[in-house]
């Protein structure tokens, strides 16, 4: 199965060169009634990164959408924004589309690249017009979710990068959204003495970038989610929940049917700042809908969410 890299090139949401720009997640909108289904009668409040979906998606967008909400989910985070349009939907429609089936768009993974030609001003053109966008969506905050492998070399890099998050961090407080940085395990892979993750948090303002703590691939780069909101309180206002298979392969598994234990990083969510979480399972030895189900029965039968 195609990778979250290689997927998004095939889609065409990534042109020709240099930086990986992703966006944006949500927080919770208090007091909106929880979502009633025939499968889980009263649900908690559960968010899903519909990217899980894709192939589904690529078949049927709005038959996809659909099933996600009979599924009991009130949040999606999206992705794959493009020319001005998310999934193909301008703005409006793809939030029309989200809140006519009762959940809300809190977040977006979209990815722009722009050749190196085009300078650090068109980057930061292209992300006032992606959070601008964004914002039309519903969303509440813009998550970059992958560094290209060109983009991280060296702590250079990934102090190149923390600048750049910082000003993207202005524009989006300016869009009303809060910026938000995605972890895959590279960025716990010691470099020259330092985990490149913790230069990140070093070196954003806390006010500028928050970050989107994903469960699994801390997990997989040797470090607990724990330490870090120790480290760093207040800093992960966003959390992606996914399992990990017992073995050597550690491939991802349903929310509960792995050995992540889940009720530490629940229990711990005022430390770390969460305000919103979403089930993300990159690839699935089930069909993904049923994987996604499984994922919120867990969920809603567990008494620490």
């Amino acid at each position: 199965m195609k990778n979250r890299r290689d997927f998004l090139r095939t889609a065409g949401l990534v042109t020709a060169g240099g930086l990986l720009l992703p966006q944006f997640a949500c927080r919770m909108r208090q007091g909106k009634p929880a979502v009633t289904t025939p499968e889980h009668g009263i649900t908690k409040k559960v968010g899903l990164q519909i990217y899980t979906l894709r192939d589904q998606i690529s078949q049927s967008l709005e038959g996809t959408m659909e099933k996600v909400a009979e599924a009991g989910y009130s949040w999606i985070e999206a992705y794959g924004y493009e020319n001005g349009k998310i999934l193909g939907k301008t703005p409006v429609e793809f939030r029309e589309l989200v809140e006519g089936l009762g959940m809300t768009m809190p977040a977006i993974h979209s990815v722009t690249e722009l050749s190196s030609e085009e300078g650090k001003t068109s980057i930061l053109d292209s992300l006032k017009k992606t959070a601008e966008d964004a914002r039309t969506a519903g969303a509440e905050y813009l998550v970059y979710a992958y560094l290209e492998e060109n983009e991280r070399q060296s702590l250079d890099d990934y102090r190149r990068h923390a600048d750049l998050f910082n000003q993207f961090g202005e524009i989006c407080n300016n869009t009303g959204l809060r910026f938000a940085y995605h972890n895959h395990d590279f960025e716990f892979l010691t470099m020259d003495g330092m985990i490149p993750y913790d230069l990140l948090l070093e070196k954003t303002e806390p006010e500028l970038v928050t970050f989107e703590l994903d469960m699994y691939w801390i997990k997989k780069g040797g470090y607990d989610p724990l330490d870090y909101f120790n480290k760093a309180p207040g800093r992960f206002e966003l959390y992606h929940i996914k399992d990990m298979e017992p073995g050597d392969e550690k491939f991802f598994a349903e929310v509960g049917q792995g050995i992540i234990d889940f009720e530490p990083i629940f229990n711990a969510r005022e430390t770390a700042g969460m305000k919103y979480f979403f089930v993300e399972q990159d690839q699935s030895r089930r069909d993904p809908l049923e994987s996604i189900r499984m994922s919120i029965e867990y969920l809603n039968q567990a008494e620490f969410v």
